[in-house]
Protein backbone atom coordinates (compact mmCIF):
# COMPACT_ATOMS: atom_id res chain seq x y z
CA UNK A 1 0.00 0.00 0.00
CA UNK A 2 2.78 2.55 0.61
CA UNK A 3 4.41 2.20 -2.50
CA UNK A 4 1.25 2.48 -4.29
CA UNK A 5 0.52 5.99 -2.37
CA UNK A 6 4.12 6.76 -3.45
CA UNK A 7 4.25 5.55 -7.27
CA UNK A 8 0.53 7.81 -7.05
CA UNK A 9 1.98 10.90 -6.19
CA UNK A 10 5.30 10.78 -8.28
CA UNK A 11 2.85 10.45 -11.48
CA UNK A 12 1.12 13.01 -10.03
CA UNK A 13 3.74 15.22 -9.52
CA UNK A 14 5.54 14.35 -13.31
CA UNK A 15 1.28 15.12 -14.36
CA UNK A 16 1.63 18.36 -12.88
CA UNK A 17 4.75 19.39 -13.78
CA UNK A 18 4.84 18.82 -17.27
CA UNK A 19 0.95 20.37 -18.17
CA UNK A 20 -0.19 22.38 -15.99
CA UNK A 21 -2.38 24.42 -17.55
CA UNK A 22 -4.14 21.15 -18.86
CA UNK A 23 -7.03 20.22 -17.21
CA UNK A 24 -7.57 16.21 -16.47
CA UNK A 25 -10.43 14.45 -16.36
CA UNK A 26 -10.48 11.81 -13.66
CA UNK A 27 -12.88 8.84 -13.68
CA UNK A 28 -12.69 5.82 -11.02
CA UNK A 29 -10.43 2.79 -11.55
CA UNK A 30 -10.44 1.32 -7.66
CA UNK A 31 -13.51 0.75 -5.48
CA UNK A 32 -12.38 0.93 -2.41
CA UNK A 33 -14.05 -0.41 1.18
CA UNK A 34 -13.78 -0.70 4.70
CA UNK A 35 -15.31 -2.92 7.04
CA UNK A 36 -18.90 -1.25 8.25
CA UNK A 37 -18.38 0.74 11.69
CA UNK A 38 -20.74 -0.03 14.29
CA UNK A 39 -24.06 1.43 14.05
CA UNK A 40 -26.06 2.31 17.17
CA UNK A 41 -29.46 0.72 17.20
CA UNK A 42 -32.36 3.34 17.58
CA UNK A 43 -35.18 2.71 20.03
CA UNK A 44 -37.80 0.01 19.58
CA UNK A 45 -41.09 1.36 18.03
CA UNK A 46 -44.13 1.14 15.96
CA UNK A 47 -44.49 3.50 12.70
CA UNK A 48 -48.12 3.91 13.26
CA UNK A 49 -49.99 3.07 16.74
CA UNK A 50 -53.59 2.96 17.32
CA UNK A 51 -56.04 5.97 17.16
CA UNK A 52 -58.87 7.71 18.54
CA UNK A 53 -60.68 9.43 21.08
CA UNK A 54 -59.47 7.61 24.56
CA UNK A 55 -62.14 5.31 26.01
CA UNK A 56 -61.01 2.99 28.71
CA UNK A 57 -61.41 3.15 32.30
CA UNK A 58 -60.89 6.09 34.47
CA UNK A 59 -57.65 6.73 35.79
CA UNK A 60 -55.88 5.78 38.91
CA UNK A 61 -53.73 8.93 38.77
CA UNK A 62 -54.69 12.13 37.57
CA UNK A 63 -52.81 15.63 37.60
CA UNK A 64 -49.71 16.53 36.50
CA UNK A 65 -47.11 15.04 38.99
CA UNK A 66 -45.75 16.92 41.73
CA UNK A 67 -43.74 16.95 45.22
CA UNK A 68 -43.91 19.97 48.01
CA UNK A 69 -44.40 23.52 45.67
CA UNK A 70 -41.92 26.33 48.10
CA UNK A 71 -44.25 29.05 46.43
CA UNK A 72 -47.38 29.85 44.17
CA UNK A 73 -44.82 31.56 41.45
CA UNK A 74 -41.26 32.34 40.96
CA UNK A 75 -40.54 36.14 42.09
CA UNK A 76 -39.67 38.39 39.64
CA UNK A 77 -35.89 39.69 40.40
CA UNK A 78 -33.72 42.46 39.17
CA UNK A 79 -30.54 41.62 36.89
CA UNK A 80 -28.17 39.58 38.39
CA UNK A 81 -25.15 41.32 40.02
CA UNK A 82 -22.55 41.18 37.22
CA UNK A 83 -24.89 41.57 34.69
CA UNK A 84 -23.42 44.30 33.36
CA UNK A 85 -19.94 44.40 34.27
CA UNK A 86 -18.39 43.28 30.71
CA UNK A 87 -17.52 46.33 28.61
CA UNK A 88 -18.45 44.74 25.47
CA UNK A 89 -15.76 47.13 23.63
CA UNK A 90 -14.76 44.88 20.80
CA UNK A 91 -11.49 44.77 23.24
CA UNK A 92 -9.57 41.20 25.01
CA UNK A 93 -9.87 41.51 28.58
CA UNK A 94 -8.44 38.74 29.98
CA UNK A 95 -5.57 36.39 29.08
CA UNK A 96 -6.52 33.42 26.20
CA UNK A 97 -6.18 30.01 27.41
CA UNK A 98 -5.31 28.78 24.05
CA UNK A 99 -3.92 30.38 21.17
CA UNK A 100 -7.13 31.56 19.23
CA UNK A 101 -9.55 30.99 22.57
CA UNK A 102 -11.25 34.16 24.22
CA UNK A 103 -11.36 33.48 27.68
CA UNK A 104 -15.22 32.98 29.31
CA UNK A 105 -17.83 30.63 27.97
CA UNK A 106 -19.30 27.29 29.53
CA UNK A 107 -18.23 24.06 29.05
CA UNK A 108 -15.09 25.15 27.58
CA UNK A 109 -12.63 24.17 30.09
CA UNK A 110 -11.82 20.73 28.46
CA UNK A 111 -14.30 18.70 30.76
CA UNK A 112 -15.55 16.18 28.97
CA UNK A 113 -19.34 16.31 28.21
CA UNK A 114 -21.52 13.33 29.44
CA UNK A 115 -25.04 14.01 28.05
CA UNK A 116 -27.03 13.46 30.83
CA UNK A 117 -29.65 15.24 33.14
CA UNK A 118 -28.78 17.74 35.72
CA UNK A 119 -31.51 18.42 37.57
CA UNK A 120 -35.71 18.00 37.15
CA UNK A 121 -36.08 21.17 35.20
CA UNK A 122 -33.66 19.27 32.89
CA UNK A 123 -35.58 15.73 32.81
CA UNK A 124 -38.69 17.10 32.37
CA UNK A 125 -38.23 19.12 29.47
CA UNK A 126 -36.09 16.59 27.56
CA UNK A 127 -39.11 14.00 28.35
CA UNK A 128 -41.66 16.79 27.27
CA UNK A 129 -39.80 16.54 23.76
CA UNK A 130 -39.67 12.72 23.58
CA UNK A 131 -43.33 13.21 23.84
CA UNK A 132 -43.55 15.79 20.53
CA UNK A 133 -40.64 12.95 18.68
CA UNK A 134 -42.71 10.23 19.51
CA UNK A 135 -46.04 12.29 18.45
CA UNK A 136 -43.98 13.52 15.33
CA UNK A 137 -43.01 9.97 14.22
CA UNK A 138 -46.73 8.57 14.56
CA UNK A 139 -48.43 11.59 13.11
CA UNK A 140 -46.28 11.28 9.61
CA UNK A 141 -46.40 7.62 8.99
CA UNK A 142 -50.17 8.22 9.76
CA UNK A 143 -51.10 10.28 7.21
CA UNK A 144 -49.17 8.65 4.64
CA UNK A 145 -51.67 5.04 5.97
CA UNK A 146 -54.44 6.98 5.82
CA UNK A 147 -54.58 9.27 3.16
CA UNK A 148 -54.61 7.60 -0.43
CA UNK A 149 -52.49 8.24 -3.50
CA UNK A 150 -55.10 10.00 -4.91
CA UNK A 151 -55.92 12.12 -1.76
CA UNK A 152 -52.64 13.86 -1.73
CA UNK A 153 -52.60 14.41 -5.62
CA UNK A 154 -56.28 16.10 -5.43
CA UNK A 155 -53.85 18.65 -2.47
CA UNK A 156 -51.34 19.08 -5.10
CA UNK A 157 -48.83 16.64 -3.65
CA UNK A 158 -46.97 14.40 -6.12
CA UNK A 159 -44.94 10.97 -5.04
CA UNK A 160 -41.76 12.86 -4.83
CA UNK A 161 -43.18 14.82 -1.22
CA UNK A 162 -45.06 11.80 0.31
CA UNK A 163 -41.62 10.36 0.02
CA UNK A 164 -40.11 13.51 1.96
CA UNK A 165 -42.78 13.28 4.44
CA UNK A 166 -41.55 9.13 5.01
CA UNK A 167 -37.87 10.74 5.14
CA UNK A 168 -39.43 12.98 8.21
CA UNK A 169 -41.15 10.40 9.76
CA UNK A 170 -37.47 8.71 9.59
CA UNK A 171 -35.69 11.48 11.26
CA UNK A 172 -38.08 11.45 13.91
CA UNK A 173 -36.71 7.93 15.19
CA UNK A 174 -33.18 9.28 14.82
CA UNK A 175 -34.94 12.14 17.44
CA UNK A 176 -36.53 9.73 19.70
CA UNK A 177 -33.66 7.08 19.85
CA UNK A 178 -30.79 10.20 20.82
CA UNK A 179 -33.14 12.10 23.32
CA UNK A 180 -34.36 8.53 25.24
CA UNK A 181 -30.96 7.38 24.93
CA UNK A 182 -30.33 10.90 27.35
CA UNK A 183 -33.13 10.71 29.69
CA UNK A 184 -32.43 6.79 30.66
CA UNK A 185 -34.80 3.97 31.21
CA UNK A 186 -37.22 5.81 32.44
CA UNK A 187 -38.14 7.75 28.86
CA UNK A 188 -41.28 8.18 27.64
CA UNK A 189 -42.40 5.72 25.52
CA UNK A 190 -45.16 5.86 22.55
CA UNK A 191 -48.30 6.50 23.10
CA UNK A 192 -51.62 6.18 20.89
CA UNK A 193 -53.16 9.44 19.35
CA UNK A 194 -56.17 11.14 18.07
CA UNK A 195 -55.76 13.71 15.37
CA UNK A 196 -58.76 16.73 14.55
CA UNK A 197 -58.39 15.72 10.79
CA UNK A 198 -60.33 14.25 8.47
CA UNK A 199 -58.45 15.16 4.76
CA UNK A 200 -55.32 15.87 3.25
CA UNK A 201 -55.85 19.57 3.89
CA UNK A 202 -56.27 19.37 7.28
CA UNK A 203 -53.65 17.31 7.74
CA UNK A 204 -51.11 19.42 6.57
CA UNK A 205 -52.42 22.43 8.20
CA UNK A 206 -52.19 20.34 11.61
CA UNK A 207 -48.79 18.85 10.96
CA UNK A 208 -47.46 23.16 10.40
CA UNK A 209 -49.18 23.69 13.67
CA UNK A 210 -48.01 20.82 15.17
CA UNK A 211 -44.36 21.18 14.50
CA UNK A 212 -44.86 25.35 15.26
CA UNK A 213 -45.39 23.89 18.46
CA UNK A 214 -43.18 21.54 19.08
CA UNK A 215 -40.34 23.65 17.97
CA UNK A 216 -40.92 26.62 19.95
CA UNK A 217 -41.52 24.43 22.82
CA UNK A 218 -37.41 23.80 22.63
CA UNK A 219 -36.70 27.42 22.02
CA UNK A 220 -38.53 28.39 25.26
CA UNK A 221 -36.39 26.54 27.59
CA UNK A 222 -33.12 25.50 25.61
CA UNK A 223 -30.74 27.99 27.25
CA UNK A 224 -32.10 27.32 30.56
CA UNK A 225 -30.72 23.76 30.58
CA UNK A 226 -28.42 22.72 33.37
CA UNK A 227 -26.94 20.23 31.31
CA UNK A 228 -25.65 22.34 28.09
CA UNK A 229 -24.36 19.32 26.42
CA UNK A 230 -27.51 17.90 26.36
CA UNK A 231 -29.04 21.45 24.68
CA UNK A 232 -26.46 21.37 22.28
CA UNK A 233 -27.90 17.69 20.94
CA UNK A 234 -31.20 18.89 21.03
CA UNK A 235 -30.75 21.64 19.10
CA UNK A 236 -29.01 19.48 16.46
CA UNK A 237 -32.30 17.81 16.00
CA UNK A 238 -34.96 20.75 17.03
CA UNK A 239 -33.62 22.62 13.95
CA UNK A 240 -34.18 19.55 11.65
CA UNK A 241 -37.87 19.98 13.11
CA UNK A 242 -37.96 24.19 11.92
CA UNK A 243 -36.95 22.85 8.69
CA UNK A 244 -40.31 20.09 8.74
CA UNK A 245 -42.39 22.81 9.84
CA UNK A 246 -41.52 24.87 6.86
CA UNK A 247 -41.93 22.39 4.48
CA UNK A 248 -45.42 21.73 5.70
CA UNK A 249 -46.12 25.59 5.34
CA UNK A 250 -44.76 24.89 2.04
CA UNK A 251 -47.27 21.75 1.10
CA UNK A 252 -50.03 24.34 2.24
CA UNK A 253 -48.79 26.78 -0.28
CA UNK A 254 -48.41 29.35 2.51
CA UNK A 255 -45.13 31.82 2.48
CA UNK A 256 -42.44 29.54 4.10
CA UNK A 257 -41.08 31.82 6.40
CA UNK A 258 -42.66 34.90 7.03
CA UNK A 259 -40.93 36.44 10.53
CA UNK A 260 -37.14 37.47 10.99
CA UNK A 261 -37.38 35.56 14.16
CA UNK A 262 -38.57 32.12 15.36
CA UNK A 263 -40.88 32.20 18.83
CA UNK A 264 -40.04 30.67 21.70
CA UNK A 265 -42.79 29.32 24.11
CA UNK A 266 -43.28 27.39 28.04
CA UNK A 267 -42.65 24.09 28.27
CA UNK A 268 -46.35 24.83 30.37
CA UNK A 269 -47.69 26.21 26.54
CA UNK A 270 -46.24 23.59 24.12
CA UNK A 271 -47.53 20.30 26.96
CA UNK A 272 -50.87 22.08 26.72
CA UNK A 273 -50.91 22.37 22.85
CA UNK A 274 -49.77 18.46 22.95
CA UNK A 275 -51.40 16.55 25.23
CA UNK A 276 -55.22 17.25 23.93
CA UNK A 277 -53.97 14.76 21.00
CA UNK A 278 -53.09 11.86 23.04
CA UNK A 279 -55.30 9.45 23.77
CA UNK A 280 -53.58 6.78 25.89
CA UNK A 281 -50.00 5.74 27.26
CA UNK A 282 -48.97 2.55 28.82
CA UNK A 283 -49.53 2.59 32.60
CA UNK A 284 -46.26 2.92 33.59
CA UNK A 285 -45.60 5.49 31.53
CA UNK A 286 -43.45 8.41 33.05
CA UNK A 287 -45.85 11.30 33.64
CA UNK A 288 -45.09 15.09 33.77
CA UNK A 289 -45.03 17.90 35.89
CA UNK A 290 -46.56 21.00 32.94
CA UNK A 291 -49.81 22.48 33.46
CA UNK A 292 -52.72 21.95 30.94
CA UNK A 293 -53.99 25.50 30.74
CA UNK A 294 -57.62 25.34 29.03
CA UNK A 295 -58.48 25.55 25.78
CA UNK A 296 -58.80 29.02 23.73
CA UNK A 297 -61.16 29.06 20.21
CA UNK A 298 -60.78 31.40 17.26
CA UNK A 299 -63.79 31.53 15.99
CA UNK A 300 -62.97 33.63 12.99
CA UNK A 301 -59.90 31.67 12.89
CA UNK A 302 -58.04 32.45 9.18
CA UNK A 303 -58.96 29.53 7.00
CA UNK A 304 -55.18 29.02 4.30
CA UNK A 305 -57.80 26.93 2.34
CA UNK A 306 -60.20 30.09 1.06
CA UNK A 307 -59.53 32.29 -1.62
CA UNK A 308 -60.12 34.88 1.31
CA UNK A 309 -59.09 33.57 4.10
CA UNK A 310 -59.58 36.09 6.89
CA UNK A 311 -63.50 35.85 5.66
CA UNK A 312 -64.51 33.14 8.01
CA UNK A 313 -66.54 32.01 10.83
CA UNK A 314 -66.20 28.30 12.82
CA UNK A 315 -63.79 26.63 10.51
CA UNK A 316 -61.63 25.03 12.44
CA UNK A 317 -61.85 21.22 13.91
CA UNK A 318 -61.29 22.37 17.18
CA UNK A 319 -59.47 24.09 20.21
CA UNK A 320 -55.99 24.11 20.97
CA UNK A 321 -54.31 24.51 17.05
CA UNK A 322 -57.32 25.36 16.04
CA UNK A 323 -56.71 23.55 12.84
CA UNK A 324 -58.29 24.77 9.47
CA UNK A 325 -61.66 22.85 8.49
CA UNK A 326 -62.56 22.38 4.72
CA UNK A 327 -66.06 21.23 5.04
CA UNK A 328 -67.58 24.58 4.56
CA UNK A 329 -65.45 25.51 1.50
CA UNK A 330 -67.23 25.28 -1.76
CA UNK A 331 -64.69 24.40 -4.89
CA UNK A 332 -65.29 28.11 -6.18
CA UNK A 333 -64.14 29.62 -3.03
CA UNK A 334 -61.00 27.30 -2.42
CA UNK A 335 -57.53 28.89 -3.16
CA UNK A 336 -56.34 25.74 -4.87
CA UNK A 337 -58.99 25.51 -7.43
CA UNK A 338 -57.70 29.31 -8.80
CA UNK A 339 -55.46 29.94 -11.59
CA UNK A 340 -54.84 33.37 -10.61
CA UNK A 341 -50.91 34.29 -9.08
CA UNK A 342 -51.29 35.62 -5.86
CA UNK A 343 -54.58 33.32 -5.25
CA UNK A 344 -54.00 30.11 -6.51
CA UNK A 345 -52.16 28.00 -3.21
CA UNK A 346 -50.91 25.03 -4.82
CA UNK A 347 -47.69 23.13 -3.22
CA UNK A 348 -44.95 25.41 -3.72
CA UNK A 349 -41.23 26.45 -3.26
CA UNK A 350 -43.07 30.07 -2.05
CA UNK A 351 -46.59 31.34 -2.53
CA UNK A 352 -47.73 35.28 -1.76
CA UNK A 353 -50.80 35.89 -1.34
CA UNK A 354 -53.04 39.09 -2.52
CA UNK A 355 -55.31 38.80 0.09
CA UNK A 356 -53.53 38.39 3.46
CA UNK A 357 -54.81 35.68 5.43
CA UNK A 358 -55.04 38.57 8.40
CA UNK A 359 -54.19 41.96 8.93
CA UNK A 360 -53.72 44.48 11.77
CA UNK A 361 -56.80 46.18 13.14
CA UNK A 362 -58.75 42.47 12.39
CA UNK A 363 -61.56 42.16 14.62
CA UNK A 364 -60.93 38.56 16.48
CA UNK A 365 -63.51 36.60 18.58
CA UNK A 366 -62.75 34.06 20.90
CA UNK A 367 -64.63 31.73 22.73
CA UNK A 368 -62.26 29.68 25.88
CA UNK A 369 -63.13 26.75 27.99
CA UNK A 370 -62.82 26.84 31.88
CA UNK A 371 -60.43 24.88 33.57
CA UNK A 372 -61.09 21.51 35.64
CA UNK A 373 -61.48 19.26 32.43
CA UNK A 374 -59.88 15.97 31.80
CA UNK A 375 -57.06 16.12 29.41
CA UNK A 376 -54.10 14.22 27.38
CA UNK A 377 -53.27 10.58 28.22
CA UNK A 378 -55.99 8.31 29.42
CA UNK A 379 -57.70 11.80 30.24
CA UNK A 380 -55.25 11.74 33.21
CA UNK A 381 -54.66 15.27 33.81
CA UNK A 382 -56.83 18.12 34.73
CA UNK A 383 -56.78 21.56 32.66
CA UNK A 384 -55.44 24.32 35.09
CA UNK A 385 -55.27 27.81 35.48
CA UNK A 386 -54.04 30.23 38.67
CA UNK A 387 -55.06 33.53 36.85
CA UNK A 388 -58.66 35.32 37.25
CA UNK A 389 -61.19 35.96 34.47
CA UNK A 390 -59.23 37.03 31.36
CA UNK A 391 -58.96 40.60 30.51
CA UNK A 392 -55.90 40.64 27.63
CA UNK A 393 -54.85 38.99 24.94
CA UNK A 394 -51.46 38.20 24.67
CA UNK A 395 -49.97 38.05 21.15
CA UNK A 396 -46.80 36.02 21.03
CA UNK A 397 -45.09 35.89 18.07
CA UNK A 398 -40.94 36.26 16.76
CA UNK A 399 -39.25 38.25 20.06
CA UNK A 400 -42.54 40.39 20.70
CA UNK A 401 -45.42 39.40 23.98
CA UNK A 402 -48.12 42.41 23.07
CA UNK A 403 -51.45 42.80 24.49
CA UNK A 404 -54.48 44.11 23.28
CA UNK A 405 -57.73 44.46 25.52
CA UNK A 406 -60.34 41.74 25.31
CA UNK A 407 -63.77 43.32 24.72
CA UNK A 408 -67.14 42.55 25.56
CA UNK A 409 -66.18 39.84 27.40
CA UNK A 410 -69.47 37.58 28.60
CA UNK A 411 -70.00 33.72 29.47
CA UNK A 412 -66.48 33.30 28.34
CA UNK A 413 -66.68 35.08 24.76
CA UNK A 414 -64.75 38.14 23.86
CA UNK A 415 -63.68 39.90 20.77
CA UNK A 416 -60.12 41.68 20.17
CA UNK A 417 -58.30 43.58 17.67
CA UNK A 418 -54.89 42.11 16.23
CA UNK A 419 -52.41 44.82 16.89
CA UNK A 420 -50.12 46.76 14.27
CA UNK A 421 -46.69 46.44 15.41
CA UNK A 422 -42.99 45.50 14.29
CA UNK A 423 -40.07 43.49 15.65
CA UNK A 424 -37.72 46.18 13.47
CA UNK A 425 -39.14 48.25 11.03
CA UNK A 426 -40.24 46.14 8.03
CA UNK A 427 -40.80 43.23 9.80
CA UNK A 428 -44.58 43.13 10.91
CA UNK A 429 -44.62 40.99 14.18
CA UNK A 430 -48.05 39.31 13.80
CA UNK A 431 -47.05 37.07 10.70
CA UNK A 432 -47.35 33.45 10.33
CA UNK A 433 -48.56 30.78 12.71
CA UNK A 434 -48.45 32.35 16.38
CA UNK A 435 -49.34 31.98 19.79
CA UNK A 436 -52.33 34.02 21.50
CA UNK A 437 -52.83 33.62 25.16
CA UNK A 438 -55.65 35.13 27.19
CA UNK A 439 -54.40 36.46 30.55
CA UNK A 440 -55.38 38.47 33.83
CA UNK A 441 -53.04 41.32 33.61
CA UNK A 442 -50.53 42.69 30.60
CA UNK A 443 -46.95 41.87 32.42
CA UNK A 444 -43.94 42.66 30.83
CA UNK A 445 -42.48 39.88 29.50
CA UNK A 446 -38.91 38.79 27.09
CA UNK A 447 -38.09 35.74 25.28
CA UNK A 448 -35.71 35.07 28.36
CA UNK A 449 -38.35 35.31 30.89
CA UNK A 450 -41.59 34.34 29.17
CA UNK A 451 -42.78 31.83 31.68
CA UNK A 452 -43.04 34.40 34.33
CA UNK A 453 -46.47 35.13 32.25
CA UNK A 454 -47.60 31.69 33.40
CA UNK A 455 -49.21 32.68 36.58
CA UNK A 456 -51.64 34.86 34.80
CA UNK A 457 -52.33 33.02 31.66
CA UNK A 458 -56.36 31.88 31.33
CA UNK A 459 -56.15 30.00 27.66
CA UNK A 460 -54.03 28.77 25.23
CA UNK A 461 -54.31 28.66 21.58
CA UNK A 462 -53.11 29.05 17.99
CA UNK A 463 -53.82 31.61 15.77
CA UNK A 464 -53.25 31.49 11.83
CA UNK A 465 -51.64 34.86 10.89
CA UNK A 466 -49.64 36.26 7.92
Amino acid sequence: MVAYKLSAGTALLTLAARSLAVPVASEPTTTFTSAPAVTPPVRPHSNITDHGPYTGPPPTTTGAKTTDVLAPSIPALPPGPNAYDYPSDGKLHAPLPAPYTPSGGVGTNGSAPVYRMLSDFDYESIALALYQEWIELDLFHWGLATFSEEDFKKAGLRAEDRFLLQYMAEQEVGHATLLSNMLGPSAPVQCTYNYPVSNVREYIDFSQKLTRYGEAGVYGFLNHLNAHDVGQMLLQSITTEARQQMIFRQFEGLFPMPEWFQVGIPQSWAWTLLAPYISSCPANQTRLVWQNFPALYILNQPNPARINGSDVWNETTGGYTNTLSTADVEVDEDCINSTEEGVNCSPAITNNRTSPLSYPGRQVFLKWDEPGFPIGPNNSYITNTTANPPVFAAWVSQLNVTYTPLEDIQNNTAWTVQPNMETFAGDPAVNGTIFLVLTDLDLHVTPYNLTQLNPHVYAVGMYQSG
